[in-house]
């Protein structure tokens, strides 16, 4: 049966115990927990940590589940959105590093997922950047493999800004790329965190790869998306995406969420379905992230059975 969650990033302001007795309290199934190194955030929706892995103890996990069980929440995954493949070395060793500590806590969680980022050098080409995606990758899905976790990989782009241009900061953003990757790397622990609100705003099909990759979807984030066809027919698809979409709560842009939860269904998926909310039409106080959260969901569960 399919659970539906959040991804707790939109929800900065609240510690673990107050995001879960949110989420308990709207009927939520799960939660996908942030785990960023603490600090200062890198860019928006970043630098969010609900679970700190670096300083993980089998009785800080224990903690964190009693806290959650106490509301009835499960953990969904562990996330952790970084850029592994960039061309600073430093950069890429220290992403590298933090996402073995987010795989090792989520087998000491007990999770077994953990959602990430290929990375890439924004100013390469796809195959340019293929000997360090083998390098990287091989491993550190190895590694996954080992401690029993699975590794989803989300196909955002990360492509939105001028210092992401000209090829964005995440390799994985279309199925000739997956097929690619797990061709490349045919473990069942390497899979996808699917969001279908990137492949409407590049123009391609969000529904064909559901059923191509029924096999490799881990974990599933609900964004929507607009696309601004006044804007699109003023600088056209050459410029910064931004200029012409605007990402939103599902049931607010171009995606048939009940089409989608049907071939969800259709393939057999049975695990996690995550709101994400960038939509800054709630305003960005904590009240109105919560009310993105709480508008998303009433849609959603027109579709998703319990």
């Amino acid at each position: 049966m399919i659970q539906l969650g959040f991804v707790s990033a939109i929800l900065p302001d609240l510690d673990l115990e107050a995001v879960a007795k949110f989420a308990a309290a709207e009927g939520f199934d799960c939660v996908e927990l942030m785990c960023w190194p603490v600090g200062k955030a890198e860019r928006k929706y970043a630098g969010v940590t609900h679970v700190d892995v670096t300083t993980l103890t089998q009785g800080r996990a224990e903690e964190i589940h009693g806290a959650l069980q106490a509301h009835g929440i499960a953990i969904s995954g562990l996330g952790y959105y970084p850029n592994p493949l960039d061309p600073n070395p430093e950069i890429a060793k220290a992403a590298v590093a933090h996402i073995r500590k987010v795989i090792l806590a989520a087998e000491l969680l007990g999770v077994r997922q953990m959602n990430t980022f290929i990375g890439r050098d924004w100013t390469k080409s796809v195959d340019e950047n293929w000997p360090a995606f083998r390098k990287t990758w091989r491993p550190l899905v190895q590694f996954a493999e080992d401690h029993g976790v699975r590794i989803g990989i989300e196909n955002c782009p990360m492509l939105f800004t001028r210092d992401e241009w000209p090829g964005g900061k995440n390799l994985a953003h279309a199925p000739a790329i997956w097929r690619r990757m797990f061709e490349e790397i045919p473990s069942r622990h390497f899979g996808l965190n699917y969001d279908p609100s990137h492949l409407v705003w590049q123009h391609m099909d969000w529904r064909a790869p559901l059923r191509e990759f029924r096999d490799r979807l881990f974990h599933i984030h609900a964004k929507d998306v607009r696309i601004r066809r006044d804007k699109l027919n003023e600088v056209g698809i050459l410029a910064t995406p931004l200029q012409y979409h605007e990402p939103c709560i599902p049931g607010l842009g171009e995606i048939d969420w009940g089409e989608f939860v049907g071939e969800l269904m259709s393939v057999g998926y049975e695990g996690p379905v995550c709101i994400e909310v960038e939509d800054d039409a709630f305003g960005k106080s904590l009240e109105g992230r919560q009310r993105a959260l709480r508008t998303a969901a009433r849609h959603l569960r027109n579709f998703i059975q319990r």
